[in-house]
């Protein structure tokens, strides 16, 4: 076993590790039998609403992903674009370290469009930058409501802005090619952020919540925030311990923060799970059969 691969096995078994840490942690502060209780007397039509506001929003970040990648020239079908999205999503819930969906995105792209790694990877990063700042539009947006933190409202307004003007100059100076569609694509960026929102307050509306949602959502998009740094298997646990942490401080009700964030990873964990259908049926995606994870590895390797 060389070094590399060594290193690769000992940081996924850290992640395994902080993830169960993390969740022990997590349910040793609240009731698991007041968890269950809630989820079986949940309204599963807000669930269902909830489910659907997910996908709208996959949808809308599957379009803004091709909005980055027609920049660079990629003319890809609406449709291709989809399935390859799909089979990412399904990737990222199995393999949420290492390769990963966005490694096999790279692979089929450059497979059909014979195109260099390093720019299917710009295009992949910039596409997450665009969701990371819609997330902080959200974040920001959130905090004037919420005068319990003692942050100006003229400053998150001035941060942000600042903040956005700087991001603009850097990505239109630095990657010229995607300046044209710089607005589209980070409109697309804030209507998918928006859509998870609105799953997260029919959620709440599931949960038969009717007290002020602000704290609770601006908790859920905290969470998110953390669980982008890899620390756990797909952000799992660490979005919890978040909550969790943030419960006490907004003194919010502890069970409905975890099980926003909770309900929120089945949905999207049984979205993702669509991506299942091009394991089996590797040809509805173009292909006779579908790359191993060292085929994938082996690829990244002659780009570099």
């Amino acid at each position: 076993m060389d070094k590399k691969k060594g290193l690769k096995i000992l940081k996924n078994i850290l992640k395994i590790v902080v993830t169960v840490g993390a969740l022990y942690w997590v349910f040793s502060k609240v009731s698991l039998k007041d968890l269950k209780e809630a989820v079986i007397n949940s309204n599963p039509i807000y669930l269902f609403l909830a489910l659907l506001a997910y996908s709208i929003s996959i949808f809308i970040s599957s379009s803004r992903l091709l909005t980055f990648l027609r920049a660079i020239g990629l003319d890809v079908s609406e449709k291709y674009n989809l399935k390859l999205y799909q089979l990412g999503l399904f990737y990222n819930l199995i393999l949420p370290g290492g390769v990963g969906g966005d490694g096999y995105k790279i692979f089929f792209l450059r497979k059909r469009f014979s195109i260099k790694g390093r720019k299917l990877f710009t295009a992949l990063f910039l596409d997450r930058l665009s969701g990371l700042w819609a997330l902080c539009l959200i974040i920001a947006a959130l905090i004037t409501y919420m005068p319990q933190l003692g942050i100006p409202n003229y400053l998150t307004i001035i941060l942000f802005i600042l903040g956005s003007i700087l991001y603009y100059f850097i990505v239109t100076k630095f990657f010229k090619e995607y300046k044209a569609t710089f607005l589209k694509a980070h409109l697309k960026a804030i209507g998918v952020q928006s859509m998870q929102v609105i799953a997260a307050i029919l959620i709440l509306y599931a949960l038969e919540f009717n007290g002020k949602f602000s704290p609770y959502l601006f908790l859920f998009l905290a969470s998110s925030l953390v669980s982008i740094i890899p620390f756990s298997v797909g952000g799992l646990g660490m979005r919890e311990l978040v909550i969790m942490w943030g419960a006490g401080i907004f003194h919010v009700d502890s069970h409905n923060a975890v099980l926003i964030t909770l309900l929120f990873y089945i949905i999207s964990a049984t979205v993702a799970l669509s991506g299942i259908y091009f394991i089996f049926n590797p040809k509805a995606i173009g292909e006779d059969k579908l790359p191993s994870v060292e085929e994938v590895e082996q690829s990244q390797k002659l780009e570099e």
